[in-house]
């Protein structure tokens, strides 16, 4: 029988896609100073892999000729830097990730920049790398930047490097200035427990030690760049340990399936194996291990698959299903490492979106322990975070998670935190411990609840949270209120501004830490008073959006109602019966809201109050009214 032309090469490919499927991957990251040669090695690296195609190398020579800083050379670093913007300074500012495979192992390499105002960028591409290969300018040695990205890289759970000695062209390819390079970083290395460093001096230019030796440094005996990456060991150490895996989709086709979708990040399992359902606590045994493929007999870390379970248990998106012999903890205070991401500062008491695998959580800050010094390692004390500092803190969730420490597992220790107004993600964090009275304080059932203080009292229990510029009119609106409250008989108490930091605020100043964490006390003061029944009034500045929603999670649906006393500033300032206005103006109070500390205004209040046109009385009767048409008031 005549054979089909092309079998054989259907047969080498179908059987090149086999061995290909079944290689290992290694994610690792190229991180470093500035120019110290990061984008030009990944090049050479695709470049010497053959994973640039015949018109990728045509866009590279006409990129050259551009951009290239080689002369009529290939500059292979702008096989990496995509960005317009990279491309005519030279520098990578984004993180770019790449492909590219050799015979004995898969790679996928991310990019990272090396200037101090990108280590977002830098923390982004650490966090899934299981090695880093820090790159050092023979001619300038370790410089603060190399230190950081180590320190950022050990931080991240990062214990293996390759210290890639570049440029060494320029030193004369010479033994003296590479070895003087290593004990450098050797040292700092010892200081953050990073031991495992493999030194190799290199060329990217030139491709010196890269995939080849070559005969410019015939002193080196060690093994070339891409010889280390293919033998080095990263997989092992997950698949040891016990079975994790984050819930990420719910799939409910039909009445007949329930499966839990998500990537097993630790550990195996198997039909049958007994899990627990975290943080729930519930346990279960694993009916079918389901793929697209059909189901399978077993599944290790790194496997995206579709459990379902043995018996009705409620499991949802955020959950965690994890060995029941040996699951992880359950708490909702920790102690951890923050990497502040953002241009705005964390401050202390400030309530953040806290995002840990699939589950999203309300965190607060406090306190924070000091922040550390990347060059020397010294702790400080510090009350804020800024733009790519570290700091140590503390940190309290509303609602209990499944987590282990980030040394243990990254995927259960790493999380990241979202501010609540724009949305975008501010801080990245490591998990170290839970704290021990997160353990030893529970909430204490009690008969008389707050439903019973109310009914007791003929009101709802509320909070009216009266907002707006210093002089807006706020506290006397407050008085008038109370006072129409009173003469029905209702229950209330007033928490005014100035009245409060003469007691429960009194160490507290003006700056933007002190604010937030003025409107965090007062805030569980009001809820507290809620609970017992009382409408209270709360006739605060609190110029910031983030404390006020806040103050409004703490709150059932209905009880929380935002007045906006809307003064502009000139009037506001016309009214400034005691003198503070003026002084702000002169420079004698500082972090004055109005002046030179920002006011927020509501965007949605429920109720607002144009003090241009109505008076302290008719405010006063205006909320009156809406508190009785919300039900709040009802008779007496």
């Amino acid at each position: 029988m005549a054979r089909r032309p092309g079998a054989a090469v259907v047969r080498d490919v179908g059987a090149y896609l086999k061995a290909h499927d079944h290689m290992s991957l290694l994610r690792f990251i190229t991180c470093g100073s500035v120019d110290d040669g990061k984008s030009t090695l990944i090049g050479r690296l695709l470049y010497e892999s053959k994973a640039i195609f015949d018109d990728q190398l045509a866009a590279l020579d006409e990129d050259t000729k551009r951009f290239g800083t080689r002369g009529a050379e290939l500059d292979l670093a702008l096989l990496v830097d995509g960005l317009t913007a990279e491309r005519e300074q030279g520098i990578t500012i984004d993180v770019a990730y790449r492909y590219f495979a050799t015979p004995k192992r898969k790679f996928i390499v991310a990019d990272t920049p090396g200037h101090e105002q990108y280590t977002r960028n830098m923390v982004t591409g650490a966090s899934n790398a299981d090695l880093a290969v820090i790159l050092v300018d023979a001619r300038k040695g370790v410089l603060t930047q190399t230190r950081r990205h180590s320190y950022l890289a050990r931080l991240l759970g990062i214990s293996q490097v390759v210290l890639a000695v570049n440029k060494m062209d320029l030193v004369g390819y010479g033994r003296a200035v590479f070895e003087g390079v290593v004990a450098e970083y050797r040292a700092f290395g010892a200081q953050i427990a990073l031991t495992e460093i493999t030194p190799i001096p290199i060329s990217a230019v030139y491709g010196d030690n890269v995939t080849r030796h070559g005969a410019n440094m015939p002193w080196f005996a060690g093994p070339t760049l891409i010889e280390h990456l293919e033998s080095v060991e990263v997989e092992a150490r997950l698949a040891a340990q016990p079975f994790r895996l984050p819930v990420q989709w719910v799939n409910r086709p039909n009445g007949d399936f329930r499966g839990f979708c998500g990537r097993i990040v630790s550990g195996s399992v198997r039909p049958g194996d007994r899990v627990r359902i975290l943080p729930a606590g519930r346990e279960a045994s694993i009916a079918r291990i389901v793929t697209a493929d059909g189901d399978l007999e077993a599944a290790v870390a790194g496997q995206s698959v579709t459990l379902t379970l043995g018996s009705e248990i409620d499991v949802g998106r955020g959950d965690v299903i994890a060995a029941a012999d040996a699951a992880p903890q359950v708490a909702s205070q920790f102690e951890a490492t923050l990497v502040w991401l953002a241009d705005e500062p964390m401050l202390q008491g400030r309530a953040y979106l806290m995002k840990a695998g699939a589950r999203t959580v309300s965190a607060t800050v406090t306190p924070l322990k000091h922040k550390i010094n990347v060059n020397t390692l010294e702790h400080t004390a510090a009350e804020r975070l800024e733009l790519n500092d570290i700091g140590v803190c503390e940190l309290e969730l509303d609602q209990p998670i499944a987590f282990e420490p980030y040394e243990e597992n990254r995927a259960l220790g790493g999380f990241i935190l979202i501010d609540r107004i724009s949305n975008g993600t501010v801080g990245a964090g490591l998990i170290h411990f839970a704290l021990r009275r997160s353990q030893n304080v529970h909430w204490q059932a009690l008969d008389v609840d707050k439903k019973l203080r109310a009914r007791q009292k003929g009101q709802r229990a509320c909070v009216l949270w009266l907002t707006g510029l210093s002089g807006a009119g706020k506290s006397t609106i407050a008085n008038r209120i109370e006072k129409q409250l009173a003469a029905e008989g209702r229950h209330t108490y007033l928490l005014d501004g100035d009245n409060v930091r003469h007691g429960l605020n009194k160490d507290l100043g003006f700056a933007a830490q002190d604010r937030v964490e003025n409107i965090r006390r007062v805030a569980e003061v009001a809820r507290l008073m809620v609970d017992a029944g009382l409408i209270v009034l709360v006739s605060f500045i609190s110029p910031f959006r983030a404390e006020r929603r806040m103050a409004r999670a703490l709150f059932e649906p209905g009880e929380f109602f935002e007045v906006f006393v809307d003064t502009p500033l000139p009037v506001a300032e016309g009214r400034d019966t005691k003198g503070l206005y003026r002084k702000a103006r002169r420079g004698e109070l500082k972090n004055f809201t109005g002046i030179d500390s920002p006011y927020e205004t509501p965007e949605r209040p429920e109720i607002r109050i144009d003090t241009t046109r109505l008076s302290a009385e008719e405010a006063a009767a205006l909320v009156m009214s809406q508190l009785k048409a919300a039900g709040v008031t009802g008779p007496a």
